[in-house]
């Protein structure tokens, strides 16, 4: 059987992901520092990948390989952490923070478990984020370690060719439990970024989720290296509030 390693299970790109790859036959191993819900389809681990590059971790991954008996098929790296603050109020912490868990942990897990990768020919899908390339204010840790996971993807695609596949997803807004508990009492708010979006919604877990399995699976098979936005076309949306007067002939 296919094996499927998903981080960052509990979330809502998470969840779903997990459940898309079951159903398209892989045993897949979720893993978050939270609880699993139990309607996720996955085989539930419990780890802080925050702790990947410690002692911790080492033990983790050794706990782990007899699981995958040998071989990984696709590595899903979605876990991830949001700092969303101005850059004077960033500290060391919020830093080492958001670089660890969306940068680091991604490349720990994918070096530890390279020959895994290697003996199924397998699929990295690394979920990066529309911020790597279009960003706002308030956004600097979180944008800067995405883009850097854009750059991660695009090196290993080299340093592991042939044999492993890496890839790289950008969503944007997304419609997760996290989201919407961010905009709890602020439906205008959620309807005005629904309308922002030229497709005039945000992305649903399953539109990610299905780009990953696709990722993963032997029907991509010439795709390595690349970051691919999922954003309903906000990337290509140019927001200037100053009116440009009209040129007279």
């Amino acid at each position: 059987m296919k094996i499927a390693i998903v981080t960052g299970a509990a979330g809502g790109i998470g969840a779903a992901t997990c459940t898309a790859l079951s159903r398209s036959g892989y045993r897949v191993f979720g893993i978050d520092r939270a609880a699993i819900g139990a309607d996720v389809e996955c085989e539930p681990l419990e780890f802080d990948i925050a702790l990947l590059s410690t002692p911790h971790g080492e033990s983790f991954v050794q706990k782990l390989k007899p699981l995958v008996s040998g071989r990984v098929d696709v590595i899903v790296n979605n876990a991830a952490v949001q700092i969303v603050k101005p850059f004077e109020g960033l500290t060391v912490a919020d830093w080492q923070e958001s670089l660890q868990v969306n940068l680091l942990a991604p490349f720990w897990l994918i070096q530890q478990l390279t020959p895994e990768l290697r003996a199924a020919r397998g699929s990295v899908v690394n979920i990066a984020s529309i911020h790597a390339e279009v960003t706002k204010a308030g956004f600097a840790a979180y944008s800067t370690s995405k883009g850097a996971l854009v750059a991660l993807t695009r090196a290993l695609a080299l340093e592991l060719a042939p044999d492993v596949r890496v890839n790289a997803i950008l969503p944007a807004a997304t419609d997760t439990p996290m989201l919407r508990a961010g905009f709890a009492g602020n439906e205008d708010g959620f309807a005005a970024l629904d309308a922002c979006h030229p497709l005039g919604r945000i992305a649903r877990p399953d539109e990610i989720a299905s780009l990953a399995v696709f990722l993963g699976s032997s029907q991509s098979g010439f795709l390595t290296g690349e970051a691919i936005r999922v954003d309903g076309g906000i990337g290509a949306v140019l927001h200037d509030p100053v009116a440009v007067p009209a040129r007279v002939p």
